[in-house]
């Protein structure tokens, strides 16, 4: 057999598995991690780092997407200062921070309750459980839709059970239609629709306490009042936490669910800060102006986030 017939043999001698599984047998621990996870790194860097990237370019200029040909010019820190002098940017802030607190608010307090409840384990809690967890399970647009259709102020069953309650007829109220009403509107529904996850969040918590810490407590004849204070509410106090960063953040860029119940209205009292940003992007084609604001939206989120974290550290280590 020629030689170049021998190198081929050698070659397909080499590639077998059992050659292959020697080569992977000699890598290290930490080699054969790097080889498994960088084809997923290098995917999520192309999807996230470069339209970050490309974003913080056009930031500094005047480009806007409807004339793509236009001169482009570099114009600075000039579209930052008008987004942080721009008063419509402030009301949307002011109105986003309003959503937030109340959100978070609502949700961690019903369904930190909602978990106390279920990890009571009473009779049938299994077929509740599952039923508080429906509307986590739908898709924004559905829940939107949906609760657009209850707060109809002619059909809405919504507005049929409050004149039902307070005896007012229906056709006054207008949950969507209000400029006092329509902020509350969209707190109701992402409170109905995302206080099942904070209380899986806090469920999860409160199963993690060792019985044994409450056998000590009756021991010590410690009431249910103490022990939910000095055990309970101290030891799921981190998952309380993770709960409130994770629906901090999610509400914070809040855009499909209000987008389709009110779409930013009526006038702008419902108008978040996501809203803004896309009316600026998609509707007035400042492309470079949006996307200084999405930057700044980027920062503040990414830089609460990281405070948040450090304080949660801690709270855990004590």
């Amino acid at each position: 057999m020629s030689e170049h017939g021998l190198s081929i043999m050698e070659h397909v001698a080499r590639a077998t598995p059992e050659a292959v599984a020697r080569r992977v047998r000699g890598l290290s621990d930490r080699a054969i991690q790097w080889l498994f996870i960088s084809p997923t790194i290098l995917l999520l860097l192309a999807i996230n780092i470069f339209p970050l990237v490309w974003t913080i370019r056009l930031s500094f200029t005047n480009y806007r997407a409807n004339r793509p040909n236009a001169r482009l010019l570099e114009i600075g820190i000039a579209n930052y200062v008008s987004v942080l002098t721009d008063p419509d940017v402030w009301a949307a802030m002011q109105s986003t921070a309003h959503f937030l607190f109340w959100t978070i608010f609502l949700q961690t307090s019903i369904g930190f309750g909602l978990a106390w409840l279920v990890d009571r384990r009473f009779r049938g809690h299994g077929f509740w459980t599952t039923v508080i967890l429906i509307p986590m399970m739908l898709s924004p647009a559905v829940v939107g839709n949906f609760w657009t259709f209850l707060y109809q102020p002619q059909i809405g069953l919504w507005n049929y059970a409050l004149q039902f309650l307070t005896g007012i007829p229906a056709s006054s109220f207008s949950m969507i239609g209000s400029v006092k009403l329509a902020p509350w509107s969209i707190i109701i529904v992402d409170t109905w629709m995302w206080t099942p996850y904070v209380m899986l969040i806090c469920l999860a918590g409160l199963r993690s306490i060792p019985d044994y810490i409450y056998e000590a407590a009756e021991v010590d004849r410690a009431s249910k009042w103490r022990q939910f204070w000095t055990i309970t509410l101290p030891m799921a106090l981190p998952f309380i936490m993770l709960a409130v960063l994770f629906r901090g953040i999610e509400n914070f860029k809040m855009f499909d669910m209000v987008n389709l119940l009110t779409n930013g209205g009526p006038g702008s009292t419902t108008e978040l800060a996501s809203i803004t940003l896309k009316r600026e992007a998609f509707e007035k084609w400042r492309t470079g102006y949006s996307s200084a604001f999405a930057i700044i939206l980027f920062v503040t989120v990414f830089g609460l986030a990281n405070i948040y974290v450090k304080v949660l550290n801690r709270v855990k280590n004590r």
